[in-house]
């Protein structure tokens, strides 16, 4: 019927925004854009996107959700601090690394893994089931089976860490499941940018699991940590070494 929106719309749409958001907030996280500035208003910045004044909004609700804006009637949308961005959310731990991510942000995140899945490990060799033990073998497979340079091989890694995580019985670690496993697929997606890995991660992960099925917690904990240093290691060396203050970009307005 003449003036329904076509089936296609809504789709369209959802992608035209989430196209935007992604835009926008590489920019953010990759420093073109700095923590203070302000957008344009919502009537420039879509006509300088040739987008609707709808989709531009709905791109910047994206980005506030995660953190990374701050918008307010009769003020605009201000650039929020890094402090309150949601760093592992799997979007934001996405667009941080389309670039490439300065060598203290790279650090930071490899400290929160060790941090928060070492002692796991630790717990979980405590207090794994039959189940937990199972569910790690059938990763460990999948990932000698397909390797971490296919999807199939990189969706094992992500199920032997969390079935790791699961064998806390831990409910508040067990809800960082997803941003650590966020982290694991874009850095590993990250060392392969270049060539290959250089290294097989698996003995690494056997290790870790070992420990586990002997329920022996220090051993479990400190091969954890040795399997995040290494993994550490096998990223590419970065060019940044810092957050650097850069030119202002079209756009922006910087108070």
């Amino acid at each position: 019927m003449t003036g329904q929106p076509s089936p296609e719309s809504p789709p369209r749409a959802l992608r035209l925004h989430g196209t935007i958001a992604r835009k926008l907030g590489i920019a953010i996280v990759s420093g073109r854009y700095r923590p203070g500035d302000l957008l344009d208003g919502e009537i420039a910045a879509s006509e300088q996107l040739a987008v609707s004044r709808t989709a531009y909004r709905e791109a910047v609700r994206i980005l506030a959700a995660k953190g990374l804006v701050d918008a307010r009637p009769k003020v605009g949308t201000r650039i929020n601090a890094r402090s309150q961005w949601n760093l592992l959310d799997p979007q934001v731990l996405e667009w941080t690394f389309e670039s490439e991510p300065d060598v203290q942000l790279l650090n930071s995140l490899f400290e929160l893994r060790n941090a928060v899945e070492s002692a796991a490990a630790g717990l979980a060799a405590q207090r794994r089931s039959a189940g937990h033990l199972k569910a790690m073998r059938a990763a460990l497979s999948g990932m000698a089976t397909h390797t971490l340079a296919t999807d199939t091989g990189r969706q094992a890694d992500l199920d032997f860490h969390s079935a790791l995580l699961d064998a806390t019985d831990n409910p508040y670690i067990i809800s960082l499941t997803s941003g650590v496993c966020a982290a694991i697929r874009t850095t590993t997606i990250f060392k392969q940018r270049r060539g290959p890995l250089r290294r097989d991660p698996l003995p690494d992960h056997r290790r870790v699991f070992d420990a586990i099925a002997e329920k022996d917690s220090q051993k479990a904990q400190r091969a954890m940590s040795e399997l995040i240093a290494l993994a550490r290691a096998d990223m590419p060396r970065s060019r940044r070494r810092q957050r650097g203050r850069t030119a202002r970009r079209p756009g922006v307005r910087s108070l």
